[in-house]
């Protein structure tokens, strides 16, 4: 399937062929990306980034993409500048940013909400992140990171901690992982917010999935880290509850040749310790989304792309 003038709002159905090709993609932009240089591959276009929750990474990387290929950017990261103030619907600030742009990456904390707008948007519409739902390019960047530190994904087995019910990153990425060869998920997470059952329903027999029942990091080849998400919780002492540490006696068990990841933000699940160590490789991974959100821009918005 071609990426041009694709909708990107969930990993679910990407193919291996088309995780390869964005993955292909961003090797080539990641020199432009490390060593801070632009093209004109973009040049002319427009690139809506629209942000109806807060973000660092994913909102920059955005921008700092388009502008690397030479698009033009507008947008916003905060929603209370706009007409959503006044009751505006969701469907008719697309239709308006339609009309101004050729791609919009959207962000927003309803579930569905991604696709929502890609069912009136003519342009191409980008899920950066729909609630506790899909975050598609999370997923093609981490399998862009663990591709470039074990340099493969093939048969290799991947711890994913924490809260797993709620983590759209983890959600995306256990349905990119599944169209690789002999992967093991292995799961740990408080049990309340254990791997939601449609995903794991969905994915059996498609990927071995194991779930196991002590804080054990020895086993893995990739610990994938991830917060609590305080926001999705209505009481804070539930969420207080759920709090867990890797530390530098944890990483102690690790794999020499283990790399630890997070698609943070991090709110003291990895101590900064643990920065220094070669197997902590979240800055690096998240370093890999401009290059991976550039190679995907250029795929959805450029015929040569």
């Amino acid at each position: 399937m071609t990426w041009f003038g694709r909708d990107l709002v969930t990993a679910r159905g990407l193919g291996r062929d088309d995780i390869e090709e964005i993955l292909r993609e961003a090797d080539s932009f990641s020199s432009i990306a490390r060593e801070k240089r632009s093209t004109d591959t973009l040049k002319g276009k427009v690139v809506a980034t629209l942000f109806f929750e807060p973000s660092t990474r994913t909102r920059f990387s955005f921008q700092t993409a388009a502008m690397r290929l030479g698009a033009r950017r507008i947008g916003f990261g905060d929603d209370s500048v706009t007409s959503t103030v006044k009751g505006e619907t969701l469907s008719d600030t697309i239709k308006v940013i339609d009309a101004c742009a050729d791609c919009i990456v959207i962000r927003h904390p309803l579930e569905g909400a991604a696709q929502a707008a890609a069912n009136v948007s003519e342009a191409p519409v980008i899920n950066a992140g729909d609630g506790a739902n899909q975050h598609p390019t999370q997923a093609l960047l981490d399998l862009y990171t663990i591709r470039k530190e074990k340099g493969t994904i093939d048969g290799l087995k991947i711890l994913m901690l924490g809260d797993l019910k709620y983590g759209r990153t983890v959600h995306s990425l256990a349905y990119a992982l599944s169209q690789f060869d002999d992967v093991e998920l292995l799961f740990h997470s408080p049990p309340a917010l254990r791997m939601p059952e449609q995903i794991t329903n969905e994915l059996r027999g498609q990927i071995k999935m194991r779930e196991l029942s002590s804080f054990d990091l020895s086993q893995a080849d990739v610990v994938y880290a991830t917060r609590i998400q305080k926001e999705r919780f209505a009481d804070p002492e539930e969420y207080r509850k759920y709090s867990y540490h890797i530390g530098t006696d944890e990483l102690a068990t690790m794999k020499t040749d283990a790399i630890l990841m997070h698609p943070f933000p991090r709110v003291g699940e990895i101590a900064e310790e643990v920065d220094a160590d070669p197997r902590a490789a979240y800055f690096r991974q998240e370093a890999n989304g401009i290059c991976v959100r550039m190679a995907v821009l250029n795929k959805i918005l450029s015929r040569k792309g």
